[in-house]
């Protein structure tokens, strides 16, 4: 029987009804409660070309799709030999977040929300308003006022209401929270719902299929929000669950930029939540993140892989996601080009080995990023 309950607390919540975060502030978990041999890889719906085809492993909806997931693994041979781009740029809305809002959408119309509101650095609010459009139900996205211009552009095409925010995403997530409840909207923030994180926990479906049936050494990730990696955590956790791995686990490498890295700072602290960064300043918008919600999800995870966190200055990222493109074909945004400078920086210190099979996650495409990359 499906349940919902707190990441941190564990107290239970309703899966019937419309969920926001725990008592604490804290995460939903949704779980399937997976047994053993439950579910195996040939069960799987192997006529269905999108993230869909795990919808046994997801929550029970009528799916809000236009046909996200299923991105390609892209061997990076001319970067290292045994390097791969999970090139996540060709989603709809050119980003991973379509996976999240596929399934938050779905849930969310499900549960009987009428509106939808999310605070975003641009690619959230893209697939909010794609999805929201598709599910007929009206989106109200909140953007920095700098965000770049190809996103706003999308939003209000797709007939979105844009509110341009003089802040960073923690003050369009204020602005939301102060507004929210009279407005009849409902929160699609990163975590601050339980399904945004089950799309994307396919990520890591993926990748083992995309593997025949195995897991890479190392998984390099950029960070804001987390939930992809957060995700994917969870994704090999259920498939432990299920019998279909051991306890191995890819080393998950957590990318942030230097302008704006609570994780990097909590993690090389040892510490388990991290402290809201101050200033936080940086081209890649997606990593425009001061304070995140599953900190501590996201540094558990790092530490129970033997993974590890670093960051990436702008000039590095920018230099890299052109790298990417000329090497490989994948025309990386910035914080695709992150994991390329972060991958290249535990190669030269030895933590990265030259026989390890890397994954590098482009989370969008470099197209959203034009006035940053020229």
């Amino acid at each position: 029987m499906p349940t919902l309950s707190c990441f941190l607390c564990g107290k239970p919540a309703d899966p019937q009804k419309l969920q926001t975060v725990c008592e604490c502030g804290r995460p939903l978990k949704f779980d399937l409660g997976l047994k053993k041999a439950q579910i195996t890889p040939k069960d799987l719906d192997h006529n269905t070309n999108s993230l869909w085809r795990y919808a046994k492993l997801l929550p029970a909806c009528d799916p809000v799709t236009l046909g996200e997931g299923a991105t390609p693994l892209i061997p990076a041979h001319r970067l290292h030999t045994n390097w791969f781009i999970k090139d996540e740029g060709v989603n709809p809305t050119a980003s991973f977040k379509a996976r999240g809002m596929s399934l938050a959408v779905s849930m969310a119309k499900k549960l009987g929300a009428q509106a939808l509101a999310v605070p975003s650095a641009g690619n959230a609010a893209s697939a909010l308003s794609a999805y929201a459009a598709a599910a007929q139900i009206p989106a109200f996205v909140f953007m920095p006022s700098d965000t770049p211009h190809a996103f706003i552009v999308e939003c209000r095409s797709l007939g979105a209401q844009v509110t341009l925010v003089d802040g960073l995403i923690t003050d369009c997530a204020a602005e939301i929270a102060r507004r929210k409840q009279q407005e009849g909207w409902f929160d699609l923030s990163t975590l601050k719902e339980p399904y945004r994180v089950e799309g994307k926990k396919t990520m890591g479906y993926e990748v083992f299929e995309q593997f025949n049936q195995k897991l890479p050494d190392v998984i390099v990730y950029p960070a804001g929000g987390g939930t992809g990696l957060i995700g994917m955590a969870k994704a090999f956790d259920e498939m432990e669950q299920l019998g279909w791995i051991g306890a191995e686990r890819p080393r998950m490498v957590a990318v942030q930029a230097a302008g704006c890295a609570p994780i990097v700072q909590a993690f090389q602290n040892g510490e388990r939540f991290a402290e809201p960064f101050p200033n936080a300043a940086t081209v890649a918008s997606g990593l425009r993140v001061p304070r995140a919600i599953g900190d501590f999800l996201m540094l558990d995870a790092i530490r129970a892989t033997h993974g590890t966190a670093l960051t990436a200055t702008d000039r590095e990222m920018i230099e890299s996601a052109k790298k990417m493109a000329a090497r490989t074909g994948v025309f990386a945004c910035p914080e695709g080009g992150a994991t390329l400078a972060a991958a290249e920086k535990l190669t030269q210190q030895g933590w990265i080995k030259p026989q390890e099979t890397v994954v590098l996650f482009n989370t969008g495409s470099g197209l959203k990023y034009l006035e940053a990359l020229a």
